[in-house]
Parts: C-alpha cells; structure tokens; sequence
C-alpha cells in the first residue's frame, strides 16, 4: 500500500511524522510530502520518505507579509504535486485555500482527506466551497461521534465518513506542580477563551494560571487582570520548554469556542498524564468524559469552569481519578490503533 501523506505544518505538534512512522510500522509504504517545519526540529524517519519541498521559497521568508504572499503564488504548484502523486491513497491533512482548492485540485489518486478542523473559522460560511471539497474525497475522517454528526449535518454522506479518535502526544515530564497550577497551553487565538480561564482561576483561592504559547491576541489587559496570580511563558514552545510546562501543571484549562473538532494541545496534556477541564465543544468533551480525564462542563458557563477547578485542586480523591483517566486516555488512544485504522481505510478506496 503506498501512502502519500500531504500536510505542510504550521504551529500544531507533528502529528503527520507520528502517523507516519506508525503507518510504516504496519507494513506501508509512506512518503510525507510536506514544507519544512519552521518552527522548531522535526523527527528523524524511521521507516517513510520524507519530501519537504512544498513552499519551498516561502518557507525561508521570515517577515509574514511577504511569506504569505509569495506562498500563494506557489499555492498551485502546490496542488500540482500532491495531485499528481504516484500511490495508491493520497491523504491530505490540510487544505490551504478552500476558495482556491475548491476549482484547481485535482487528484489522480483515491483520496482521503481528515478534518482536524471540521469548516475551519475563516471559510465555514463558504458552504458551496466545502460542499465541493467534500465531493473530491472518498473518505473523511474526523476525530469525536461530534464531528461526524456535524459534517453530516452539512451534508455530507454518512457513509464517507469515518471517526478515528485522535491520539495522545506522549511524554514523561519531571512533575514539579504545586498542586494549584492549572495549564493554558498552545498558540493564544481567539477562540481559545483564555478570558475564561483567567477570570475562572481568578475565582479560586489559591490557584494559579501558567500560560505557555505563543500569543496572537493582546494579552496586555489579561496581564493587568491576572496580576501576580498568572506566569506569562510566550513564544513557541520547543519539547523541552513544553515538557517544563506540562510538568509544572496540576491540570489544564481549555475553555475553547466551538471551532474545531479536537486540540492538539489537550492531547499534549493527557499524553502527558495531565488531567483537563474543558467546555463541551468538539469532540473535547468526548474525549476527557470517556476517559474519565477530567471534568467537562457547558460551553462557556465559567462558573461551571471555576466549580470544576475548585474541585480538582482542592479534592485529593477527585485529582486522582483524573490523573487515572488521563492515564486511561494515554493508554488507549496510541498511534499504532491509529494507523490500524487509517489502514483499514485506505484498503476501502484504494
């Protein structure tokens, strides 16, 4: 079975490596056919190619005006390559211009594409542009039973889609908490809620927020707000800066708005044996109410976020069982189960 993964990274943790290296384990023959990561290191392959070609002139700009002009001209060449792919299952993580994607894909390959975002923010209103898209593949993926009732909502055939949870980003942070740390974590957008978190922990004697991520909102009046009950750890997070942040948390916060199906950060911290509380958007809900990993509560009800933070930090018996469920979760979602049923997948359009 050769496999074609297409997805040029951005900020998220580098998750097409790990499907990679787990789809080979299984006996595929996989190529990433990527840009190069401008963020940090990536994995060494072990076991797939790696082409990281993709944006190549746009990648080495460093000033974001110019970067993204100049990589809408290679867009389409872009497009080019990946449709043009020689495998048996061409498997797109991304799609990086709907609007554009919708009329120039082309793909010669059976393709598969994952919805990590369902309609992203920007292009959800765009519903001929996705109905479009849509029709291009004989699969989507999507990661919570949430998600796929969503895309079915909007139209999509019950029947091309398929729920494959996404797994944990494992690690082994020293734990250093205080044991009234609660974690925000990841890039710093809008629909984040970190508002939400500060006026939360900001409710709870004793309590302190870490924030680690890199900022596109101002933070200056959450600063002000927060006062000394907050840390401010801005920027990207290399592993060991992450894994510093993981280890100092007690648990994390994610009180996010209804715009994506799943959070790689949530999944850094239950990889990491850190237990969660989130709004039920998406399928974060889903994923810490399964496990046991946490507490879930109303989307944007922030006394029921500050009430599920009490608990936690206060409560020895109910941190334990969160930290049991995170291991839970930990345990069971692993990249090997993943691939097995990206596998099974592929088989069915190949």
């Amino acid at each position: 079975m050769r496999v074609v993964l297409a997805d040029p990274p951005a900020y998220t943790p580098p998750y097409d490596h790990a499907l990679a290296g787990a789809l080979a384990r299984r006996g595929a023959d996989v190529r990433l056919l990527t840009s190069r990561f401008r963020y940090g290191a990536v994995p060494q392959p072990a076991g797939y190619a790696i082409d990281d070609s993709l944006y190549r002139v746009s990648a080495g700009i460093g000033t974001e005006r110019a970067r993204l002009a100049v990589k809408a001209l290679e867009h389409p060449f872009a497009l080019a390559r990946i449709g043009l792919a020689a495998c048996d299952v061409a498997h797109l993580q991304w799609l990086g211009s709907p609007d554009v994607d919708a009329w120039l894909m082309r793909l010669r390959a059976p393709a598969v594409f994952t919805a990590h975002d369902l309609l992203p923010r920007r292009t959800a209103s765009h519903t001929r542009t996705w109905r479009r898209l849509f029709g291009r593949f004989e699969r989507i993926v999507v990661h919570s039973e949430r998600g796929r009732r969503t895309l079915a909502a909007f139209g999509v055939p019950d029947e091309k889609l398929r729920v494959i949870p996404h797994p944990v980003f494992r690690s082994a942070p020293v734990r250093t908490d205080d044991g009234e740390t609660v974690l925000s974590l990841g890039v710093i957008r809008e629909y984040k809620g970190l508002p939400d978190a500060v006026e939360a922990v900001l409710g709870v004697p004793g309590a302190r927020l870490l924030v680690a991520g890199d900022p596109r909102i101002d933070l200056e009046p959450l600063r002000v707000a927060a006062g000394s009950r907050a840390e401010w750890r801005l920027g990207y997070l290399g592993q060991s800066d992450l894994e510093l942040a993981l280890g100092a948390a007690t648990i994390a916060a994610f009180p996010y708005r209804a715009e994506l199906d799943q959070s790689g950060a949530l999944l850094q911290a239950l990889g990491a044996g850190v237990p969660a509380v989130v709004y039920d958007v998406g399928g974060l809900g889903e994923i810490v109410g399964a496990f046991g990993a946490g507490r879930v509560v109303p989307a944007g009800d922030v006394e029921g976020l500050r009430g599920a933070i009490r608990v936690l930090l206060s409560d020895a018996d109910e941190l334990a069982e969160a930290r049991a469920g995170a291991a839970r979760a930990r345990d069971a979602l692993t990249w090997d189960n993943a691939a097995a049923a990206h596998i099974a997948l592929y088989e069915e359009v190949a």
